[in-house]
């Protein structure tokens, strides 16, 4: 199953998850329009701060996974560096299994990202102990954005799949 953004229920799958949990001061959002996904915002660094995130729950798009060798995305970026998290009941509830990425900012681009490109972390630390990804264990996704830049940013989101 492709999860694709041509319905406007969807933005209400998707919820922040930003830096103000410990002190920071960024902000975002997910919009649905014109048949993409939106993570939108900015980020501060004021306070100590630095990230920003969204999350969904996979609702319907989990049983797929499990016999998937990967995920692509058709994303659109802004020359900021992203990263696909996915939560999974393998880790504990601070960590999660992420894959940095740097979308082409002038045109549409499908990344594949095979499970072993995944890494475990927490808090930005990588879990060098952690098992590794088992896909039918994940049971949220989202985009993060971390990379100590200050400012706006927007990346745009066609299509996330399963690889085959």
């Amino acid at each position: 199953m492709t999860l694709t953004f041509d319905r406007p229920s969807e933005q209400q799958r998707w919820y922040a998850v930003d830096d103000d949990v410990m002190g920071g001061v960024s902000r975002s959002a997910f919009r649905v329009t014109d048949g993409e996904g939106h993570f939108h915002g900015e980020v501060s660094l004021e306070n100590g701060g630095g990230f920003a995130s969204v999350r969904r729950e996979p609702n319907g798009f989990e049983p797929t996974l499990a016999d998937a060798q990967g995920l692509a995305l058709t994303v659109r970026g802004d020359g900021r560096t992203y990263q696909l998290r996915l939560k999974s009941t393998a880790l504990g509830d601070a960590s999660a299994y992420r894959v940095k990425f740097t979308p082409a900012q002038d045109a549409w681009e499908t990344l594949h990202f095979s499970w072993d490109a995944f890494e475990a972390v927490r808090r930005g630390t990588v879990l060098s102990d952690a098992p590794a990804i088992t896909p039918s264990e994940i049971h949220q996704l989202g985009f993060l954005i971390a990379d100590r830049t200050s400012g706006a940013f927007c990346l745009q989101v066609k299509h996330i799949e399963p690889l085959r």
